[in-house]
Order: C-alpha cells, then structure tokens, then sequence
C-alpha cells in the first residue's frame, strides 16, 4: 500500500485518549484469547528468559502495561511474583477479571491488581489506585507498544509514553519492551519467524500489508486468520485486523535510550537469544535497566 498524504487510524487497541479501541466489539479479543492459549502454553524459552532476568534482578512487584487478557501476568502470579495488571482495553480486562475471579481460591491472586490506564497518563493512572508507587519491572511485550500509531508525524507520543514507563520505575528496575522485526516486514513484505511466545494450538494464517507515505513506512497492518473449527459447537474462524507503527530497530533503540535521559543500561535480544544467534529474527526485546 502506499498513500502521498497523511492517514488519520482511528482503529486498533492503541491505549490512546480518542482513540478507537481496536478489541472495542470483544471479537478479536475472544479470538486472541484462544489463540494465546493457558499459562502452560508459554513458550519455555520466553518462561525462562523473562522470569530468569526478574529474579536474577531481585524483582518482585511487576507492572503489565499490556496485560490483554491477563494470560502473561497470570504466568508470573503463579511464579510468586506481585502483579499489578493494566490495558486500555476494556474487552480485554474482561477476561483478565473473570481469570482473576476463576483463580479466586488460590491464595498468590488475593494480591493481583487489574485495572484500566492508559500510556499516556500512565503515572498518573497509577498513583490513583497505588499512591507513590514504583516497580521493580514494567513489561511490555508481545509488540504492544506498536500498537501505539504516529499522528502527529514525530512521534511525540511514543516518546511521551516511554518516558512514562521509565517514571514508573523504581532506580534500579527493569523495563521489558519489544516489537517486531519491522525491519525485515518492510523489506519483504512478510512477517518472519513463528510465535515465540504462545504455543497455538490452532492454525494461523498472518497476511502483511506496509503502508507507506511519501515514501515513509507509517503503517503495518496485519491481517489474522485464526481457524478454531476443531472445537465443537464453539468453532468459528476468526479474522480480524491488527494496525502497527512500524518501528525499526535502530530508531527504536534511540528513542528508548532517550526516554531514560541516556541514564540506563540497554540490552537487545533476538527472539530471547542473543543478537548474533538470530539472523532474521521475529522479535527484538530490549531490556532497560534504570541507574541509581
């Protein structure tokens, strides 16, 4: 695709005040919370690499600013962690609520915390239900941030919001953030690599598109189909779009650096490997680490 003027989206799950929420008719969010699976379906190596560096670091209450459906933060409940859960979406709280509730007799989620915020006030949000609260770590991965699309053309909201997420630290914490690899999207017109973070049960089809405006990639839509007809009465294929910013490593990396007034230590991973372990990796997640 390709456009000579500004778009305008008013679609896709972005956690941004006026925004549309693209999980608004709860029908991507039925069909992502089955694609996703249970806690047990993580993948190991995402389970090794996020818990690992937690406790390695003396993590212990950790902030979800993505939490969707709740499934990731669960995973980190049942590990012993204390989680406080955020999504702008509220189709898709709805399924982190009822998980909570469903969970109600084992004591770790007594202390879970599920609410609504938005990136963009996101402190504020926070200081409204937890007063003067900081985190040993903010996550936010499975390529959420990307959600969050440009509008103004220099990305000043993005740049907003990653500060916000530094703010919510604790000197000394951790924050988890990653995005797909628009780099290689953008130049093949497909999206490489499988899940690395749920083991889906069922058969997806993911169809690329790349918005491009004078001569700028601005948008990747991506386009899934979700076949869950081996389940009975409740069988459907699901299709629905997901919009992106395509963030390319590099920029992302000095925007993210930039955030932390340059005052923390930065780490990229490949697919939870080291970089010169991946040649095309699907993902890349970078681990801030705030100075003192």
């Amino acid at each position: 695709m390709s456009a000579d003027k500004v778009f305008h989206s008013r679609s896709a799950g972005i956690p941004s005040e006026g925004v549309k929420d693209q999980y608004a008719d709860g029908k991507a969010a039925r069909a992502w919370n089955k694609f996703i699976g249970d806690s047990n379906e993580r993948t190991q190596n995402y389970k090794d690499f996020l818990i690992g560096l937690l406790r390695k670091n003396g993590c212990e209450r950790i902030l979800d600013i993505a939490c969707g459906t709740g499934i990731d933060s669960m995973m980190l409940v049942d590990e012993g962690f204390k989680l406080v859960s955020v999504d702008a979406s509220d189709k898709m709280l709805k399924h982190a609520l009822k998980a909570r509730w469903d969970k109600r007799k084992d004591h770790k989620y007594d202390e879970w915390i599920i609410e609504e915020a938005n990136w963009e006030t996101l402190p504020r949000d926070i200081n409204s239900f937890l007063p003067g609260t900081l985190f040993d770590a903010v996550i936010c991965l499975g390529n959420s941030f990307a959600h969050l699309l440009d509008e103004h053309g220099d990305q000043r909201v993005q740049k907003m919001c990653l500060r916000n997420f530094a703010q919510c630290l604790k000197p000394g914490g951790i924050l988890f953030i990653d995005h797909r690899n628009y780099d290689a999207m953008i130049d093949s017109g497909a999206t490489p690599g499988h899940s690395i973070y749920y083991n889906c049960k069922y058969p997806v089809d993911i169809k690329t598109s790349v918005l491009v405006v004078g001569g700028t990639p601005e948008l990747v839509a991506l386009d899934y189909c979700i076949d869950t007809t081996t389940d009975g009465e409740d069988s459907e294929r699901s299709e629905f779009r997901l919009c992106y910013y395509p963030h390319k490593l590099k920029s992302f990396t000095e925007m993210l650096d930039e955030a932390f007034d340059n005052n923390a230590s930065h780490e990229i991973y490949a697919d939870f490997k080291p970089l010169d372990q991946v040649r095309v990796p699907a993902f890349y997640i970078h681990v801030m680490k705030k100075h003192t």
